[in-house]
């Protein structure tokens, strides 16, 4: 086990490595960091100084590993817009977009797993059809346009819920549901195929055969077995729901690492997008690892292979 998980963790270094390497060099040919920290309608001599200053007239390689250097130092700049330190600005957003995102994976097996089991039950029936019609509207239509939809329904028309804001739990009711409905029919329609395949196991009709209790055999017995890919997929989904919480986090203005990704965007802010994007790809990189050391606990064969 502790080889697996040598070789998964130095598998998640390289891919950690090549997305800031990807990310640095995408984000410098978007704009010039001069001009943006020089502003609009500024000299050329002026922003040849800064060029100057910040280093910016060297190749982009050695920017990239100097960069990379000085953020493995725990130094990761001043933002050119806020005026303050990138790491302080970063940890201040980062508990609302943490909170989004583990209310929407929450929020996402609260409506996901009755559907898939009901779903698995009563196979090809109005139940299951139902159930499947649910989750192929949820993947099918875009987030911000059911956000959308959202606020028109519960801030405009009734008046229930705050449209922005990030003052109370009210404010993350209508994001939660936005982005969880989003998430939900993977794992849908992952337990529907894992409890149809479960429900027609030898042990399964043995333990109907004994007489034990319907609701007995179904979640103490099927379920427990076919929930054991979801715990993988929910950790690869929650990496899904911090990366793409920034539609979401614009719409309702919520003051998290999505709207700072917004708003370092809007300014030009490189500092910013830089630390954001390493912040996110980590996260979903660690969580995969996870993900993987978890199937490989719950499942031997995996270590072996």
């Amino acid at each position: 086990m502790l080889g697996f998980i040598l070789k998964r963790l130095g598998l998640a270094l390289l891919v950690a490595l090549a997305v800031s390497a990807i990310a640095f060099f995408l984000l410098r040919l978007s704009g010039d960091v001069a001009v943006a920290i020089a502003g609009e309608g500024a000299r050329q001599a002026d922003i040849d100084l800064i060029r100057e200053t910040y280093g910016l007239n060297r190749p982009i390689v050695v920017q990239y590993l100097d960069w990379l250097w000085r953020t493995l130092s725990g130094d990761l700049g001043t933002s050119i817009y806020f005026k303050t330190d990138v790491a302080s600005l970063v940890m201040a957003k980062l508990p609302v977009t943490l909170i989004l995102g583990l209310t929407s994976l929450v929020f996402a097996l609260l409506i996901s797993i009755p559907l898939g089991v009901l779903a698995a039950i009563y196979a090809n029936s109005w139940i299951d059809r139902v159930a499947l019609g649910i989750a192929v509207v949820g993947q099918a239509m875009p987030n911000f346009f059911f956000a959308l939809i959202l606020v028109m329904l519960f801030s405009i028309t009734l008046r229930w819920l705050p449209v922005s804001g990030s003052d109370s739990w009210l404010h993350y009711v209508m994001p939660t549901v936005a982005l969880g409905y989003y998430a939900a029919p993977a794992f849908m329609r992952l337990i529907r195929a894992g409890m149809i395949e479960v429900l027609s196991a030898d042990y399964i009709r043995t333990a109907r055969a004994k007489g034990l209790p319907p609701g007995k055999v179904v979640f103490k017995h099927a379920l427990r077995n076919a929930v054991v890919p979801v715990v993988a997929l929910a950790a690869v989904q929650l990496g899904f729901l911090l990366g793409g919480s920034v539609v979401i986090e614009t719409i309702f203005a919520l003051d998290g690492l999505g709207y700072l990704a917004y708003q370092s965007i809007t300014y030009k802010d490189f500092p910013v997008m830089q630390v954001v994007v390493l912040l996110l790809s980590v996260v979903y990189v660690l969580l995969t690892l996870a993900a993987d050391i978890a199937n490989a606990w719950l499942d031997p064969r995996i270590r072996v292979a």
